[in-house]
């Protein structure tokens, strides 16, 4: 019998006695024998496993378990004549627990259900023609997969023939269908709309990216956030310290000379308004279920302390190439000097940028495909950050890069190159030793959903905003001009260290959250409080570089992630303002007027509840855009 099963059936067993008792004593007169009968069952189901549990915890941990302190109210209630309001105490407990746990279960089920989505067979493509049905686990890297229309991608590759549009949603959150075509990435547990694709198998399913998500998901749930940390730290030690209120209150009232039943009743009933259950449980129930939210949506948190950082942030810096651009930048010129033919030219450029994986290399290649063009084969490739490429071929040194990369070799700027480096297009340069071979000028375009996302972070109180990259100011001052970002915001011709020192600025005036690629600017996403990968699915150094991965490249996919970081936030002040606030108006009731045990036990379990259901709110909150 699995957790659940057992839960609902002793929570059911102990309603069902504390059911008859009520019904043999004051509906249908039947002898005392059934009520005692009734309540047993009721106090052998609601408090016969929690005390044993509670005892296992104190002496096998050391830990006081607050089931403990219910178990003993109920035995001290039973003890002064009042078993029938110590049944109403463990039946709502167990009512209460079961609920809970329910509840936080279906937090965690909301991300662990991506697992129900992944299929269990495949069609592999055989050498010979045709296909066979195999196990999705048996299928090898670099296998041909067919995938039908409706089907489900099974483990994450690239497409190799065939066009069509796939549903990402599972993964992204995006509800908009992307086209794929050869080359083009596809990720487990998505969905093949229309037309017949064959893929490539590039990862093992236990690599994949569903695979992947479920395991940072459950690590964030196992990463305490402060709040969190600060009320399982007041939980254990409040604890303590209501148990010997209660044997203080017994022993004073005794001493005031109150009969011994009444004074084990007052006492009882002081230790169950006075149980920190609903302090304890307040943020663990919003900081799950938001992080659940998040992840349907495609963002996924590296733990609550990520989630509560980014709620404090007032200032974003971003990367320009791959987060405020598409990062799929095109050749648009190509200038070569000393009669070097474009074809040489651009398979030495295309030989010395394919050992890279920065967007401007992808954009060199792919132009070179387009005309037919095979890259050059190099060695002792070396890349210099925000400067660009250096390696060597049978001629000798050859390097590629940036204006910095220039003075490095050594290199003059050529009069030929001098419209290009005047206009708002990234240039690159190709060399051999101090001589300049050519250039190529590559533009990128902004994100769609950029300009938007920035508006809305704007809209919700981000106080500052700054554009970093390495390319030239005229190049960033043109993809500013249709973000929306100021001038004054820009920062370009940017090595890393600078980019490390401007977030060091930011972070001195408050919360700073740097946003990049996840591959480059490894040391400004780590020295931001909050770091954050666009566009991370299917990327293994983009999930793990950072606080928080955004799956999708939606740029107003992070603008909602911030709104839902601040209204947990809320919803955790919320949460432990009244469970707090419930339960000093519980103790004083109890202490100094005459609270029957029945409402403090309503008092105290109906709280927990209320901040369960309250914080589960957020699971309604999946970030996805209208």
């Amino acid at each position: 019998m699995d957790e659940d099963s057992r839960m609902i059936g002793l929570t059911a067993a102990t309603l069902a006695g504390l059911g008859v008792a009520l019904l043999a004593r004051y509906v249908l007169a039947l002898p005392e024998a059934v009520t005692i009968a009734a309540l047993g069952l009721a106090y052998l189901a609601g408090g016969v496993p929690a005390g044993i549990e509670a005892l296992r915890e104190l002496f096998g941990r050391g830990k006081l378990d607050i089931d403990l302190l219910m178990v003993i109210a109920a035995v001290a209630a039973a003890s002064v004549g009042a078993a029938l309001e110590g049944a109403v105490l463990l039946a709502l407990f167990s009512l209460s627990g079961t609920l809970e746990h329910r509840a936080m279960g279906k937090a965690r089920r909301a991300v662990e259900a991506l697992m129900a989505l992944r299929p269990e067979t495949a069609l592999r493509v055989l050498p010979a023609g045709g296909v066979e049905e195999v196990a999705v686990a048996s299928v090898a890297l670099g296998d041909r997969l067919l995938l039908r229309p409706g089907a489900r991608v099974p483990v994450d590759g690239r497409v190799v023939e065939g066009s069509g549009s796939v549903d990402e949603s599972t993964i992204t959150g995006e509800a908009v269908p992307v086209t794929k075509a050869a080359g083009d990435p596809l990720y487990e547990a998505t969905v093949n709309l229309h037309g017949v694709l064959t893929m490539e198998v590039q990862r093992s399913l236990a690599e994949s990216t569903v695979a992947r998500m479920i395991a940072l998901v459950t690590e964030a749930q196992a990463m305490k956030a402060p709040s969190e940390r600060f009320s399982e730290w007041f939980g254990a030690r409040y604890t303590v310290a209501v148990l010997v209120g209660a044997i203080a209150v017994f022993a004073g009232l005794l001493a005031l000379g109150w009969a011994l039943p009444d004074a084990m009743y007052r006492a009882a009933t002081v230790l169950v308004a006075a149980s920190p259950c609903a302090v304890v449980i307040s943020v663990p129930a919003a900081i799950l279920s938001a992080l659940s939210a998040a992840a349907r949506g495609g963002v996924l948190f590296k733990g609550g302390a990520a989630l509560e950082k980014l709620a404090e942030v007032r200032a974003y810096a971003f990367d320009k190439t791959g987060t405020l651009t598409t990062g799929r930048a095109e050749v648009t010129q190509i200038v070569t000097v000393d009669g070097l033919s474009e074809a040489v030219f651009l398979a030495q450029l295309a030989g010395i940028e394919a050992a890279s994986e920065h967007h401007i290399a992808d954009a060199v290649l792919r132009h070179a495909k387009a005309l037919g063009v095979e890259p050059q084969t190099l060695r002792d490739v070396l890349a210099w950050p925000s400067e660009g490429i250096t390696g060597s071929d049978d001629e000798g040194g050859l390097w590629a890069g940036n204006q910095r990369m220039l003075t490095r070799m050594g290199a003059q700027a050529l009069p030929e190159f001098e419209a290009m480096r005047q206009g708002a297009e990234t240039v690159v340069h190709l060399g051999r030793g101090d001589r300049v071979l050519g250039a190529v000028t590559v533009a990128d375009a902004p994100r769609t959903t950029a300009a938007a996302g920035i508006a809305a972070l704007r809209n919700a109180g981000v106080s500052e905003i700054a554009m970093m990259t390495g390319d030239r100011r005229a190049v960033a001052l043109r993809i500013a001009a249709d973000l929306g970002i100021r001038p004054e915001e820009v920062h370009a011709d940017l090595l890393p260290e600078d980019k490390v020192r401007l977030v060091d600025a930011l972070a001195a005036k408050g919360r700073v959250a740097f946003v990049g690629d996840g591959v480059n600017d490894a040391a400004a996403l780590a020295r931001a409080d909050v770091g954050i990968a666009m566009g991370a699915a299917g990327s293994e150094v983009a999930l793990q570089a950072a606080d928080v991965a955004l799956l999708s490249e939606d740029m107003q996919r992070l603008a909602l992630a911030h709104a839902l970081a601040r209204r947990t936030a809320r919803i955790i002040r919320q949460n432990l303002s009244f469970a707090i606030g419930a339960m000093v108006v519980l103790v004083v009731a109890g202490l100094f007027f005459a609270l029957p045990l029945p409402l403090a036990v309503i008092g105290h379990e109906g709280g927990t509840v209320l901040v369960v259901l309250n914080g589960l709110r957020l699971l309604r909150d999946p970030i996805r855009v209208s």
